[in-house]
């Protein structure tokens, strides 16, 4: 029960942040995007429970981009292109694929992400009594 909290509190947390991040640097959202910034946060914490929050930090980012970046495309693929919402389109970026990923907001995303390794890290220690996790940066 203890778990599903966790996750239930990080993964509205994470739906606030990164829909209220849209709307600040957009000036608009979508509620798929709530969803997917749940998603991740939650994936944040749990790569960091299942390593013993041990990994160096460059690699959870890493970690964190590569699954960041997946989860975009695979939302991209579905929002986008099989339900035509039209939530975002990367055809003008460079390094882009099928727009719905580039590499431009992939860099963007990583750095969003070592923030979120941060900070579910630490809520999970002081709020739940986690571990507490040890950052390293190698």
């Amino acid at each position: 029960m203890k778990r599903l909290s966790e996750y239930l509190f990080l993964g509205t947390l994470g739906g606030t942040l990164y829909y209220s991040f849209e709307m600040i640097f957009r000036g608009f959202s979508h509620w798929s995007m709530f969803l997917l910034g749940g998603v991740c946060l939650v994936f944040f914490a749990q790569q960091g429970i299942w390593t013993g929050w041990s990994a160096p930090l460059w690699k959870q980012v890493i970690w964190c981009a590569v699954f960041v970046t997946s989860c975009e495309f695979i939302t991209g693929i579905f929002v986008n292109k099989i339900m035509h919402w039209n939530v975002w389109d990367y055809t003008d970026q460079p390094f882009q694929l099928m727009g719905q990923i580039c590499l431009p907001f992939t860099i963007l995303f990583s750095g969003l992400c070592a923030v979120g390794i941060l900070l579910s890290g630490y809520l999970l220690h002081f709020l739940y009594g986690e571990k507490r996790p040890e950052f390293h940066v190698l």
